[in-house]
């Protein structure tokens, strides 16, 4: 395996912008699909999950293609959340910190004034990362045309599937029947996504798939504590009275957990917000914006809540209860430790879970360590 961008094929300039960023090392996901992208190997399909570093993965080759001196969308990038999508933008936009030609990149998604973004859309125009949904008022506005693209990415496709976004994503393959290549995303692969694939990519599209033991960050300090759930209150209390300015997030399960979570820690003095799917869009921004200002030091949501939130720094995640499916553990422990930074993520268990820990263990290829919070 390449032991850094420039082995896989990435220009200096670029190499520069990652290094700014403190990402010097390929994941697994970045050294195998980044050779074949620039490659020009046509459609391409990943399954992999969160925080194994795709943006990067589609994003560089992507940057490399695109002719600075054509003002017209050349890439087209679709995620399924609004916070995914200024996600992506941002860190297309850092990337090329050191290019010597510049790359003009829009973020178009629902929650922002669509006149606004039609404007913005008139100026010269490389990359666009979007949401389905905005993005087909776009274009019944005719505000953007997409007949130059060349290369369309489906970050989360399952995702956008499972949002009900098939007729729009059908649409946005019809629109650029002429492009070079088609690079598909998703941590799923199964049902709606393979209909998708079969139906609009080539049947010779390369297939990357990282397993489960490379998905989860090895800077991640993976912990457990086994309480009964009239303990896990406390113990998240007492776990963050010992963090000083540490930033985290706190995982529930379900909205009213999180919520009465929420209630609870606001008394007792904590600076928590609580981001939960009854929130207007409205309130969510101003939610986020506390959180990333880090005005508000702690954030609790619900795995739904969570999709697409992105935010540097954060020290660790606390799981008040384990997730349904084993890849949400990946998602969710994902938000640590990012740019090569160390991270915790605190399962808090009851006793009857045990096994699942061990499980964990033997699926994921990690090592769990058992803590006392009390």
């Amino acid at each position: 395996m390449a032991k850094n961008f420039l082995e896989l094929g990435v220009s200096s300039t670029l190499v520069q912008g990652l290094d700014a960023l403190g990402i010097s090392k390929p994941t697994p996901i970045q050294a195998e699909a980044i050779p074949h992208l620039l490659a020009g190997g046509g459609d391409f399909i990943a399954q992999a999950q969160t925080g194994t570093g795709k943006t990067a993965a589609f994003g560089l080759p992507l940057l490399e293609k695109i002719d600075p001196k054509h003002p017209g969308i050349q890439g087209l990038v679709i995620a399924p959340t609004r916070e995914l999508a200024k996600q992506i933008g941002k860190q297309l936009f850092r990337f090329t910190k050191f290019c010597p030609s510049k790359l003009f990149i829009e973020v178009t998604a629902g929650g922002d004034k669509i006149d606004v973004q039609a404007a913005r859309l008139k100026r010269p125009t490389h990359i666009v990362v979007a949401t389905p949904g905005r993005l087909m008022d776009l274009l019944k506005l005719k505000a953007l045309d997409l007949s130059g693209v060349r290369h369309l990415i489906l970050d989360e496709a399952d995702e956008m599937l499972s949002m009900g976004f098939q007729k729009e994503l059908a649409t946005i393959f019809e629109l650029t029947a002429q492009r070079q290549s088609a690079w598909l995303f998703s941590a799923t692969f199964q049902g709606r996504v393979k209909q998708l694939v079969e139906g609009h990519l080539d049947p010779k599209a390369r297939f990357l798939k990282i397993d489960q033991a490379h998905v989860v960050n090895p800077n991640i300090d993976h912990r457990y504590v086994i309480c009964e759930r009239t303990e896990k209150t406390e113990i998240i209390s007492n776990f963050l009275k010992k963090q000083d300015t540490a930033r985290g997030l706190i995982f529930c399960r379900t909205r009213a957990g999180a919520v009465k979570l929420g209630e609870v820690l606001s008394e007792r003095g904590f600076p928590v917000g609580v981001l939960q799917g009854d929130l207007s869009q409205k309130d969510r921004d101003k939610l986020m914006r506390a959180f990333k200002k880090e005005r508000l030091r702690y954030l609790i949501a619900t795995d739904v809540a969570a999709r697409g939130i992105d935010v540097e720094g954060l020290a660790f995640v606390i799981h008040h209860r384990l997730p349904d499916a084993m890849q949400y553990y990946t998602h969710r422990s994902g938000r640590t430790a990012r740019a090569g930074k160390r991270g915790t993520s605190l399962c808090l268990i009851e006793p009857q879970e045990r096994q699942k820990i061990t499980e964990m263990e033997n699926a994921l290829n990690l090592s769990f360590t058992h803590v006392d919070e009390r």
